[in-house]
């Protein structure tokens, strides 16, 4: 006659539930929680494994399984011939009291670190805005990879190269750093070899590599001011003491940082496309820049924002090209591909490079290995800089179509920075308008501006920075309208009392 099953009575495995998956785990959870709580106390015997599957109605592999995993962590001691038991050890150990309910303590503020705090208000800077005019930036559309991107995607995915079982190197896919070495040799004239270039994960992470490699808690930097708050985030995180030194028409006033902080051990510059304002830095400034780095044998960072898209004349050569000793070349591919690729690159002298891999294997290892194959396919074809060249042209007629209504809507004391490059125009305001608070205005009905008197330091002017990439001429001039309009609303109070109109204005033609 067979030997009816035993009924095991250890409460909290009844809320083991076989359908609901991952069996093992509920048991392991379930003896745990028993033990904890004294419902099985040290050196008690359990049922054996054979007697507990056949109670629960599962095979006995799971709970030899629970069991093993029990007796890893010191919960369980098993001897041959002896069964299993609960530890003795656990019974030197008082087990954990259990938290009183606090109820004032659950409404109470939590006391965020001072570093907690800074990265919270970093995250709030860079939620993405609404994709309509004039957010920085949102490519898409006539301006996304044409179908050659798809093609190549496909094949390289397919391909087992591309997906390789182990990590890669730090530095990034061979073919990729050749092909961008190859490509800012010819069109920026930057001076490097394939082993001094290190693929990022875009240029915020690029800028964020530079100060981790360059610089230490306490050391004196110079920024531009104005300035990319995403560069200067970085260098509030790293601790530094950051100059913020004044840019005019001819780029960042190198006599000016000389005089304030001569000590400085870097400069974080836009010396191609300023951000915010969009002009170049003159030649004579940038042997001035180079020649202080030199003396003070101080590095340059130099952030090649927009550089491809100037659309009179050819794109102003980089400044890495003087001096490559003293120079680190932060570029982006993705910006004018699509953003979420997130891949840019570092250009570093080669002394450098082994801590710039160093870096970035700390924080993310590498780049996604595929989408490295298949960009490194795309420009080894030609066909990244044919994209280039096809989207500069439908980005100049946006722009063009955006001066054109800004023109003939706005005010006399709006004007546009003169600036022949980028994806974006800058608008200034006139004196007395609140610019934050303006955009704040647009945003709520349907339009995204971005304020620049938070960029600056000090001596902040009133403006609003105007992405044109990823729309429609239509949609562009029935935006411009509108923010006209918004302006004329919320802007200072003279400029809101007054019924003047433009009537003529001269052709002033003007990050992320």
């Amino acid at each position: 006659m067979p030997r009816p099953r035993a009924t095991i009575s250890i409460p909290s495995l009844g809320a083991v539930d076989p359908a609901a998956g991952q069996v093992g785990r509920q048991i392991a959870g379930a003896l745990r929680v028993a033990i904890s709580g004294n419902e099985l106390k040290p050196g008690e015997l359990l049922p054996s494994t054979r007697a507990l599957s056949a109670s629960l109605g599962v095979a006995r592999g799971t709970v030899v399984e629970a069991f093993e995993q029990l007796q890893a962590e010191g919960y369980l001691q098993s001897e041959v011939g002896a069964g299993t038991r609960v530890a003795a050890t656990l019974a030197d150990t008082p087990p954990p009291a259990r938290p009183r309910l606090n109820r004032k303590a659950e409404t109470a503020p939590v006391r965020m670190p001072a570093r907690a705090k800074r990265l919270a208000e970093v995250a709030a800077a860079f939620t993405p805005m609404p994709e309509v005019p004039f957010a920085i930036p949102v490519p898409g559309g006539a301006v996304a990879p044409d179908d050659n991107w798809r093609r190549l995607g496909n094949r390289v995915r397919a391909s087992r190269t591309a997906a390789p079982a182990s990590y890669g190197d730090p530095r990034g896919l061979t073919d990729l750093r050749e092909a961008i070495a190859d490509y800012v040799r010819k069109s920026r004239g930057v001076h490097c070899a394939a082993e001094e270039v290190v693929i990022t994960a875009g240029t915020q992470q690029g800028l964020y590599l530079a100060g981790r490699v360059l610089l230490a808690r306490g050391d004196h930097v110079w920024a531009e001011d104005p300035a990319y708050p995403g560069m200067t985030a970085v260098l509030d995180d790293l601790e530094v003491v950051t100059t913020r030194v004044p840019v005019d028409a001819q780029g960042i006033d190198v006599d000016a940082g000389i005089a304030v902080c001569p000590q400085a051990a870097a400069a974080f510059v836009t010396p191609s496309h300023q951000y915010p304002l969009g002009m170049p830095m003159s030649m004579a400034r940038r042997k001035a820049l180079v020649g202080w780095a030199q003396r003070r044998n101080a590095w340059i960072v130099e952030d090649d924002y927009d550089s491809e898209l100037r659309y009179a004349g050819h794109p102003f050569p980089s400044l890495q090209g003087l001096d490559p000793s003293r120079v680190i070349y932060l570029g982006t591919l993705s910006k004018v591909l699509f953003p979420s690729l997130r891949l840019g690159y570092v250009v570093a002298p080669a002394p450098l490079v082994d801590a710039f891999a160093g870096a970035r294997a700390l924080l993310d290892r590498h780049s996604p290995t595929a989408d490295q194959h298949v960009l490194a396919a795309y420009m080894r074809e030609g066909l990244f800089e044919a994209h280039i060249r096809r989207i500069r042209g439908v980005y100049a007629a946006r722009r063009a179509t955006l001066i054109t209504a800004l023109e003939r809507h706005m005010h006399d004391d709006v004007t546009l920075q003169p600036s022949d490059q980028g994806m974006h125009l800058l608008l200034w305001l006139p004196k007395g308008t609140d610019d934050v608070q303006l955009a704040k205005a647009a945003l709520v009905e349907g339009i995204v501006v971005r304020p620049i008197s938070p960029m600056y330091k000090r001596a902040a002017r009133a403006g609003l920075m105007l992405g044109f990439g990823g729309f429609a001429p239509e949609a562009l001039q029935i935006a411009a309208i509108r923010l006209c309009g918004i302006i004329k609303q919320h802007g200072a109070p003279r400029y809101r009392h007054s019924a003047t109109r433009r009537t003529s204005a001269p052709g002033h033609e003007t990050r992320d």
